[in-house]
């Protein structure tokens, strides 16, 4: 950016009350969606502040502020004559913003990630105390809703992995081979993992992570999928890795950047592999090389980084410290340290948020 670029205080200060409107607004979500105020709307109908209130188990004075500020804000419809008392005037949410906040199938649903963001708050002071120090905030510290927003905001695209893979030769067939058995590293609540064995009849998953009510939550995702015999959740971090295979493939989704020996976890994923299978990594898609300003998917990436990703891998040691942000010259990188000669990216096409690399032994 050039000086004569840059803003003056009143375009800036503008930009500024833009961000904490959306800051209002996003927090907004947060109680929409945990109180469960939006998914009655949907499944219910329009509704008055006391009819929703009853249905939720919730105040119905809160209840009323927070409808009058989300159709203030577009987000609802008002389905009452502007003479309405109040406490009289009925609420209506719209399909298309019904599918954003409650489908949680669909890939446009993003309810989860007011959540991540809602789980920061929290620990502002510790994340001050890490930032003066170089320590850090764990996954542990955010506490349940970072942990289920990430699970809910990456299974709508989890669910549609095997037809990403499977534009890639040579993956679907050997996914689909008799016996065949993967490693899926990162597992999280499981829901990688389940695809592949719902695409797949035959196929064997481990799924691998370090956080016990992640591991929990997956296996009872597992029963529920009716999967549970062929997918199998792990405590091991990547020094035990090897001691479960061997595997014909390995996969690491969404989670490599977070890790905090990234160079340990590829190598332990290159000993457990098959001589020759295919070692695949799903991160962020982000730019190749940095630049200001960036586009909106690096300030995101930025902003999960220094709120979520970076505090949790200082929170370790020892920590590569990696971020959000790992451009695919540091995944090569470390891919080499890790005994493989190259990275080559996947040719998936366009995958939400995400890039596809193949590890090249």
């Amino acid at each position: 950016m050039s000086q004569d670029d840059d803003p003056t205080a009143d375009e800036f200060a503008e930009r500024l009350f833009a961000s904490a409107l959306g800051m209002a607004e996003t927090l907004s979500v947060y109680v929409g969606d945990r109180l469960g105020w939006y998914r009655t709307l949907a499944e219910s109908g329009p509704r008055t502040p006391v009819e929703l209130a009853e249905r939720t188990g919730t105040d119905a004075r809160y209840c009323r502020e927070w409808l009058e500020h989300q159709a203030v804000s577009g987000i609802l419809a008002v389905q009452s004559t502007p003479d309405a008392a109040p406490d009289e005037r009925r609420y209506a949410l719209a399909p298309g913003p019904a599918e954003v906040l409650t489908d949680e199938r669909s890939l446009s649903y993003l309810a989860p990630l007011a959540r991540m963001f809602a789980a920061a708050g929290p620990t502002l002071p510790d994340l001050l105390q890490a930032y003066r120090t170089g320590e850090g905030v764990s996954w542990e510290q955010l506490g349940p809703d970072a942990r289920e927003a990430q699970a809910d905001m990456n299974r709508p695209w989890f669910d549609r992995l095997p037809d990403a893979l499977g534009r890639v030769d040579g993956i679907r067939s050997l996914l689909e081979g008799p016996g065949a058995r993967v490693a899926d590293v990162g597992s999280g609540a499981g829901w990688s993992s389940i695809a592949l064995a719902l695409a797949h009849p035959g196929l064997q998953v481990d799924g691998f992570d370090v956080d016990d009510p992640s591991i929990e939550a997956a296996r009872r995702n597992a029963l529920q999928a009716g999967v549970a015999e062929r997918v199998r959740f792990h405590n091991a971090d990547a020094d035990g890795l090897s001691g479960f295979g061997p595997f014909d493939a390995a996969f690491a989704f969404e989670c490599l950047h977070d890790m905090p020996r990234p160079v340990d976890v590829l190598r332990s994923m290159r000993l457990a592999v098959r001589d020759g299978g295919p070692i695949v990594i799903m991160d962020e898609a982000v730019a190749e090389t940095f630049t200001a300003p960036g586009d909106d998917i690096e300030r995101i990436m930025y902003g999960f980084s220094l709120f979520v990703c970076l505090p949790d891998s200082m929170s370790h040691r020892p920590t590569v410290a990696t971020g959000t942000v790992m451009r695919p010259t540091t995944l090569q990188k470390y891919a080499r340290e890790a005994g493989f000669r190259d990275v080559e990216v996947l040719p998936v096409g366009e995958f939400g948020f995400f890039r596809f690399y193949s590890l090249v032994p």
